[in-house]
């Protein structure tokens, strides 16, 4: 009986519309990110972006950097101090303790000795938007550069970062995060994933115009246009990406700086990452439900783009978690799966060759960036094998809030940092 209805549901045309989508998307999507990518890397990257170099000293404005934190005491004080020693004539750094039960507060007591560190401390935590939200009032600058209490930025960033908002449109910028702990398969994995997913599609983004999201890590924002959108959101769990679709939306230019760099930690464990891409598939998801009126709106047809990439990227990882389901389950009755074989084929090899070509292509344009990133290159062989399930099952199980309006209430954090250097 079920061996029979297994075999009819391989044979029906819906199945074949599933199986070809599962098959062209990860295909198309590969050619289509790699040379937008090297189109950003050629036009933008080769000029060298904004010019800094013009500018005295006197020339560059205030910029107030905002820190969240809860619970950061492994790695608040490192990170804290590392933002001090920037290379940029002026800049206040404002930490938001956010109700931390640890030693966050003693971690950063030696640093406050430093004039241009404040801390503010809250007694109840009310999440990281509100966190941020707290901050504004007091900043004194019209640029915000926010940074997580794991952040640590080049030297250099803000000189990188500021000559964006000469130009009035331009309300975010967000760098490019890099991985500092890479000693383990797991964190090496991620490396290589920030080089050549996210770094890469953030070049083929703002080709198309705009961008899906803002590294929370490292972004910065004019603050006259978040007062402009009501600030941050904190029923969002993802207010980098709630904020970069309500800037987008007021038709504000949002870059990426692939110059800007900042070394952050990673999740060590599959217990953390899982925790930490649930959270992030649960914001997209839940943000594409809020802004789905971009789609019915002329004004906002430069979104299309990446809101129909970003809902074709959830139905290709429901389509991997069912197919995979499928033929697991008809192996498991004797049956050949329609699709699938342990043989490789053409379009498997094809998938696979493009995903290695992607990886290679974002970890040589970063390199220029981030030189030990070549050697970790050898773990891209895993990525398609493990990261592909990994991701996909995450996004699959923050699907229902892609039907579920956000909390009214704010949305609470708790991080789990390691201070390992490694």
């Amino acid at each position: 009986m079920i061996e029979e209805s297994l075999y009819q549901l391989q044979h029906s045309w819906p199945y074949v519309i599933v199986l070809g989508f599962f098959a062209a998307y990860p295909i198309v999507t590969s050619i289509m990110w790699i040379l937008t990518a090297l189109v950003f890397r050629v036009r933008w990257e080769n000029a060298g972006g904004p010019d800094e170099r013009r500018r005295s000293e006197r020339d560059w404005p205030l910029v107030s950097v905002l820190v969240p934190a809860h619970n950061e005491e492994a790695v608040i004080a490192r990170s804290v101090l590392a933002m001090l020693r920037m290379d940029y004539p002026s800049f206040e750094v404002i930490v938001v303790d956010d109700g931390s039960t640890d030693g966050t507060l003693a971690a950063l007591q030696p640093l406050m000795r430093d004039a241009r560190l404040r801390v503010v401390h809250k007694t109840v935590n009310e999440g990281k938007a509100m966190a941020l939200n707290d901050a504004l009032p007091l900043a004194r600058g019209e640029i915000l550069m926010g940074l997580d209490a794991d952040a640590e930025p080049d030297p250099q960033m803000l000189r990188y970062i500021v000559p964006h908002f000469d130009s009035p449109r331009v309300a975010a910028v967000t760098g490019n995060p890099r991985v500092r702990n890479t000693g383990n398969f797991l964190a090496r994995l991620q490396a290589v994933e920030f080089s050549s997913i996210i770094s890469l599609l953030r070049r083929a983004q703002r080709v198309w115009g705009r961008i899906v999201t803002v590294s929370g890590v490292v972004a910065a924002v004019r603050r006259s246009a978040v007062f402009d959108v009501g600030g941050y959101s904190p029923n969002m769990p993802t207010e980098d990406i709630e904020l970069t679709w309500k800037l987008q939306k007021r038709h504000y230019d949002v870059r990426y700086e692939p110059r800007a760099i900042c070394w952050m930690t990673v999740p060590l464990s599959w217990r953390g990452l899982w925790q930490q891409r649930l959270r992030w598939a649960r914001g997209l998801a839940q943000v594409l439900r809020k802004h789905a009126d971009v789609m019915v709106t002329w004004k906002s047809r430069r979104l299309w783009p990446v809101f129909i990439e970003s809902s074709l990227s959830i139905l290709w990882s429901v389509c991997f978690v069912f197919l995979v389901s499928l033929w697991g389950l008809s192996y498991a009755v004797g049956l050949p799966p329609v699709g699938a074989s342990p043989i490789p084929n053409l379009w498997g090899m094809s998938i696979a060759t493009l995903c290695l070509l992607q990886l290679l292509t974002g970890v040589l344009i970063d390199r220029r960036y981030d030189r030990g990133i070549a050697r970790f290159l050898p773990y891209a062989v895993w990525y398609p094998m493990v990261y592909w399930a990994f991701l996909a099952l995450t996004t699959v199980r923050a699907l229902p809030y892609l039907f579920r309006a956000p909390a009214r209430e704010a949305v609470r954090w708790n991080t789990a940092r390691t201070g390992s250097a490694a």
